[in-house]
């Protein structure tokens, strides 16, 4: 189920004259029924709705008051969520006539000819405060409350996100509730400023327009709409003549593959930036720690403690926080079998609250490696919103690749690698005779729009990452570690990590430290295994200075290391 639950303005929208006709109340039973959520969102005061609403309880939270009120039919409980009104603004409206002046909790509203006398006091008496029209009315607020940020309060409170949500409304009050849904839609007597932003517009009026919407929404799911709206799509980059290539958030699943060390988890990082920023909750499994750093990502796990599927799930029962699950403390063989426990929950949740929206896998030919039996049985049929990350998609299981539709090729061996994926499964993907490699741009192939492969200039994230943060500074870098070894090989001390090397290069007597630094050993293992260039480029004009004494050089490249990968102390 793609929209879990509905949002709807009250007056001009649900009701007619204060009413709400059979049909509508049958509509919205009809709507619970179905297993969606409703919230009621209006601008009038709680007493004055529930008087004439008595099927508040066919609603699972009122926002009342333009924003300012919530109040739970279930339980009666009201929370406010601002300040009483200022009693100096009652005042001076009262002494300038201004008549008839309705008082709730925290709004103050009045009718339209009264504006500019609102406006007046207002700025006389210096307030922090906003007037809100709709049609007819006038409504004083504190500043930054209306039926948005409600809404956003009331959705939190369900475990949902505004990506799960239909909004319907007529008035100019609810602009900015319909703004923050995904799907908006205006009913045939809106105004037309409310028509402009919906994403459709309902044939009939008031609440029969309701009634159309809640039938399509019950019988569909609004599939009309899929993949029409526009200003939810996620930039992936743009093509050689500078058009943009946008993934609808729904219905794909996206394999970025390539030669180890090209960029491929950059690139997904890229890709979540901008999920999160338009609100859409990610959870990253991540085998190696490189994703931990991003912004507005939470970290669970580390090399030292094995994150479990119960607290990926507890975190990710509030829809704002994203996260990356660490898997440094499983071993390489034991996860593909947490993969298998995670993902049957990570989908009931989903199909109980709609998040996460994206599962990124990164590693995946380690997390589902093609040699797994179990992978038919434990995947379920349809894994929408993925993104594997992977060097070799034919050592992925093959029941995962299955649903692949969006395939970005990074590296300087793009069509080998869509060969791959090609040959893992089944399809055949024709190499067009005029793509020719470019090093600053990946391939991309479109399963959906059967397109053949194009380049594309891939749009990157904000932030500098480093590859692999956590794993090199924490983790076991295996065949890749470093050994202080020394003159006459003297000494075998693995360093398997940044930590490690950092606390042999502290104790390790001086000559093995000179011998290493004047042969440019350092400098060499963090660009090779490492494979941070800045950290190599530092560490060698250090290597080449002959002013410095041993003990400097040790603080030096230990302090470059600690800047750039924060290690723990």
């Amino acid at each position: 189920m793609r929209y879990l639950a509905l949002v709807t303005d009250y007056d001009g929208t649900l009701s007619s004259d204060d009413r709400l006709s059979e049909q509508v109340v049958s509509a919205l039973e009809r709507l619970r029924v179905s297993g969606r959520r409703a919230i009621l969102v209006t601008g009038r005061q709680l007493d004055d709705l529930l008087a004439v609403c008595p099927c508040a309880q066919l609603f699972d939270l009122v926002v009342a008051e333009n924003g300012a009120i919530v109040y739970d039919p279930a339980s009666k409980e009201e929370t406010r969520l601002a300040n009483p009104p200022s009693k100096l603004l009652i005042q001076n409206l009262q002494a300038r006539g201004v008549t008839p002046l309705e008082i709730g909790q925290v709004l103050v509203a009045t009718h339209e000819p009264h504006r500019a006398a609102v406006q007046d006091v207002i700025w006389e008496l210096g307030l922090e405060a906003q007037v809100i029209g709709n049609r007819g009315a006038v409504m004083v607020l504190p500043a930054g409350v209306n039926k948005a940020t409600g809404l956003e309060y009331a959705l939190r409170e369900l475990g949902l996100s505004r990506h799960e949500v239909v909004g319907v409304g007529d008035a100019e009050n609810d602009h900015s509730f319909l703004e923050r849904c995904e799907c908006a839609v205006a009913v045939a007597n809106a105004a037309p400023s409310i028509k402009a932003i919906a994403d459709f517009v309902t044939t009939a009026e008031n609440g029969n327009g309701v009634i159309e919407m809640i039938d399509e929404l019950i019988a569909n799911d609004l599939r009309r709409l899929q993949g029409s709206l526009p200003q939810h799509g996620i930039l992936l980059g743009n093509r050689p003549d500078g058009s943009a290539v946008q993934l609808s958030p729904y219905g794909h699943n996206m394999l970025i593959a390539g030669p180890s060390g090209c960029g491929k988890s950059t690139l997904a990082a890229g890709i979540i930036e901008r999920l999160i920023e338009k609100d859409y909750q990610v959870c990253i499994v991540d085998p190696e720690g490189d994703y931990g750093t991003l912004r507005d990502v939470v970290a669970l796990g580390n090399q030292w403690r094995a994150p479990n599927v119960n607290e990926v799930l507890s975190i990710l029962e509030d829809p704002k926080i994203n996260l990356s699950v660490n898997l440094l403390g499983i071993p390489l063989d034991d996860r593909p079998d947490f993969f298998a426990q995670l993902i049957p929950n990570l989908q009931a949740m989903r199909a109980r609250t709609g998040r996460p929206h994206w599962l990124v896998v990164d590693e995946a030919h380690h997390m589902l490696p093609g040699t797994w039996g179990h992978a038919a049985s434990v995947l379920p049929q349809q894994l929408h919103e993925t993104i594997l990350v992977t060097v070799h998609p034919e050592h992925v299981a093959p029941a995962i690749l299955a649903p692949i539709d969006v395939v970005v090729a990074i590296g300087d061996t793009p069509e080998q690698t869509l060969e791959e994926f090609s040959r893992a499964t089944g399809q055949t993907i024709a190499w067009p005779v005029d793509l020719v490699y470019q090093a600053d741009r990946v391939v991309v192939w479109l399963g959906e729009q059967g397109l053949p492969p194009f380049a594309m200039q891939a749009h990157r994230g904000r932030a500098e990452r480093i590859r692999h943060h956590r794993k090199y500074a924490e983790g076991n870098l295996r065949w890749h570690s470093f050994y202080f070894r020394g003159p006459d090989n003297r000494h075998n001390l693995k360093a398997q990590n940044l930590v490690v090397f950092c606390q042999i290069a502290q104790g390790i007597d001086e000559s093995t430290w000179l011998y290493h630094l004047d042969r440019g050993d350092y400098s060499r293992w963090f660009r090779h295994a490492i494979k941070d260039d800045f950290l190599a480029d530092e560490a060698g004009r250090l290597e080449r200075r002959a002013d410095l004494e041993p003990w400097q050089t040790r603080q030096m490249i230990e302090e470059l290391i600690n800047a750039r990968y924060t290690l723990p102390g």
